[in-house]
């Protein structure tokens, strides 16, 4: 999948992976993607609701050993 932003947020603790890609997303033009790498299994419920919140799109979640990557559409 080809992303415009990727942001590392392994070892950061809920809710410091959203926080940071809040600010991320606030920096991209519309239709623009984001991927997030976090190491926090809390992340996956936390990005769900982060998305229904803003509006922003989801497009993926999966986990890879210890890490959790989310793909997002800026709205």
């Amino acid at each position: 999948m080809n992303v415009d932003i990727e942001l590392d947020a392994r070892g950061l603790n809920c809710p410091l992976p959203i926080l940071k890609a809040k600010k991320a997303l606030n920096g991209m033009q519309s239709g623009q993607t984001l991927r997030v790498v976090s190491t926090d299994v809390g992340s996956v419920r936390d990005f769900q609701a982060f998305a229904k919140q803003t509006g922003n799109e989801l497009l993926s979640q999966q986990t890879m050993e210890a890490d959790y990557i989310h793909v997002m559409r800026r709205r």
